[in-house]
């Protein structure tokens, strides 16, 4: 709800994302669920991914990268490190090896600086394939990236000249 479909529950993010704790437990709690803020604490704080954070006072919340829908993240470019990692499946390789990574119906491409990840995220559509990016050798190229604030790394589009596929043991 807070990446992809916020008026599925009657909610509204802000141009930056964020939507009231309260009125978001609420929403949620009239669809039929059960969730207080002690549940939505350790949803955000248990996270392996950290998709979502607070804001200080923990009033506001929102999803740190991913959205589907127009938001504002107020992401500053940075240097990326020299590599990353994109973990994809196997049945999407040809598409890729042709166009490079796109973002689709996203806001960004998402990468990541341990193969594990890149491992974890890949292996969720099929057959894993593991792509490493060359990240610096693109940034010294023109291409901006930023990381969010989960650590995920993020870019337009990676072109297949800077794409190398890892081999999975």
């Amino acid at each position: 709800m807070l990446r992809h479909r916020p008026e599925k529950i009657g909610i509204q993010l802000s141009e930056a994302g964020w939507t009231d704790v309260n009125t978001l437990l609420e929403k949620i709690n009239s669809t039929g669920n059960s969730i207080d803020f002690e549940l939505l604490n350790d949803i955000v704080a248990s996270s392996d991914k950290q998709r979502f954070a607070f804001n200080e006072d923990k009033s506001q919340i929102r999803a740190n990268q991913g959205h589907s829908i127009k938001v504002d993240l107020g992401l500053v470019a940075k240097t990326p490190p020299n590599m990353l990692y994109h973990g994809t499946a196997e049945k999407y390789l040809n598409s890729i090896l042709e166009q490079g990574l796109k973002k689709r119906n996203r806001h960004h491409v998402h990468l990541s600086t341990e193969m594990k990840t890149a491992e974890k995220v890949g292996a969720r559509h099929g057959k894993l394939v593991i792509l490493k990016v060359h990240s610096g050798k693109m940034n010294v190229d023109g291409f901006e990236f930023f990381e969010s604030e989960n650590g995920v790394w993020l870019t337009d589009h990676v072109p297949v000249s800077y794409l190398e596929r890892k081999n999975v043991d």
